[in-house]
């Protein structure tokens, strides 16, 4: 696809808008400003803060507060923009900038909801914009590694799969025990309180407790940890295999949460073990391919972990068994074909590390379709996030008819694929 560029300046450099400044937004921030061929013309964060910290670095950009003031007032002036902002505000702003004509790179997951997947997959078509979902390892010489190495069928055909996310530290960093206190205190100046809340129900700010950080253990704000670092770690199998939408999925949780309905009803459990099970293809032994997740207390079988070393097994990874052999592929590491021995003759691809930012921004001024559009990442999300919804009813085989977008036979996981917004915020079918 050859994209048009609409509101570029008279330099020829594309006009940026940066929608989100703090944490992974100044990293965005950072890349963006990389590009050669590229101004960032205006910055915006509910967070008087973050948008002061981030201002020197662009001394001549606009700023604002509400990024909906923002795309009103820029029209023509920008013609891109990056979503760098709690999940549960994804597809609000990402809709909204397509919908202007403006070409979106949005941090992942791609939206909080399924549904919310879908109507922004098909807008990106429908508009005819370049997209592209911030799965920055997916442009790495590793995860383009293997997906050459799975389209080839080097470890044979590929009969079962496990994800692992076992980051050290990530329950206390991202994950509140929960309930949520009943009272909260008035947010601070810097704060534009109800834009962070944005679409998610009303309730009272407590600081250090949802923003900055923490929001993504909340279930009106996150995706939990599955929907966090899953579009990472699924990316190259998804690529290299080239999978469909799941035909079921089944999660295991963390019992303290399963067995608690005030946590249930607030928060995402400390642990999950989600298994996705894919319609087989040409590269698959069977005519369905099982897909494991694992982490917080849950971990790969110790057999499967064995298969590169127990004790060194990366915490973060997929590894992929085939018929002739196993691929493991390492969280943005170098991967490998196991056992080594056997496949010490197999060529390394010769990749570069290439700039994901960097390549979303070439395809928006006409080069080659970049890695992670929407197009490619959407499908992929939408069963990530599917693996969400079994979460929420743990030990209950949901049966997903991907054409009408529903769980055919449980209504109760149907009511979990698009939450309702709060009064005053409404875009698209919802």
């Amino acid at each position: 696809m050859k994209s048009s560029v609409r509101g570029a300046s008279a330099t020829g450099k594309l006009q940026h808008a940066c929608i989100g400044m703090g944490g992974m937004g100044v990293g965005d921030l950072h890349n963006f400003l990389q590009y050669p061929n590229l101004e960032v013309v205006a910055i915006c964060d509910v967070d008087e803060n973050m948008l002061k910290s981030a201002a020197p670095k662009v001394p001549n950009a606009r700023q604002y507060h509400d990024w909906r003031e923002m795309l009103e007032k820029e029209g023509d002036r920008i013609d891109t923009v990056n979503v760098t902002v709690p999940d549960h505000m994804h597809f609000a702003i990402a809709w909204s900038a397509i919908q202007c004509g403006k070409h979106v790179y949005c941090q992942k997951p791609m939206c909080h909801d399924v549904a919310e997947v879908r109507v922004l997959t098909e807008a990106a078509k429908a508009k005819g914009v370049v997209t592209q979902l911030g799965t920055q390892l997916a442009s790495m010489a590793g995860d383009r590694t293997t997906v050459q190495w799975l389209k080839s069928g080097v470890i044979g055909k590929v009969k079962h799969i496990y994800l692992s996310a076992n980051r050290p530290g990530a329950v206390e960093a991202y994950r509140p025990e929960g309930p949520r206190p009943p009272k909260g205190e008035q947010p601070p100046s810097n704060l534009a309180w109800d834009l962070w809340l944005g679409t998610a129900p009303e309730r009272p700010y407590v600081p250090d407790l949802y923003h900055p950080v923490k929001w993504r253990g909340w279930l009106d704000f996150g995706t939990g940890w599955s929907g966090d670092i899953g579009c990472h770690i699924f990316d190259a199998v998804w690529k290299g295999l080239g999978l469909k939408p799941p035909k079921r999925v089944v999660a295991k949780v963390q019992e303290s949460w399963k067995n608690s309905p005030a946590r249930r009803a607030d928060t995402w459990p400390q642990a999950n073990h989600i298994t996705w099970y894919f319609p087989g293809n040409d590269l698959t032994e069977g005519s369905e391919l099982p897909v494991e997740w694992f982490d917080g207390e849950f971990w790969a079988p110790r057999e499967i972990r064995a298969l590169y070393s127990v004790e060194d097994y990366p915490t973060e990874s997929a590894m992929i068994i085939g018929t002739d052999g196993a691929l493991l592929n390492p969280l943005g590491g170098t991967p490998l074909l196991l056992p080594e021995d056997k496949f010490k003759q197999v060529a390394r691809p010769k990749f570069d590390n290439r700039n994901h930012y960097h390549h979303f921004l070439d395809a928006v001024r006409g080069g080659p379709m970049c890695e992670s559009h929407f197009g490619q990442t959407g499908p992929m999300t939408e069963a990530i996030l599917l693996g969400t919804v079994a979460v929420r009813l743990p030990e209950t085989v949901l049966e997903w008819d991907h054409g009408s977008m529903r769980v055919v036979n449980n209504s109760d996981a149907n009511k979990l694929l698009q939450r309702r917004y709060r009064s005053g915020w409404s875009f698209a079918r919802f």
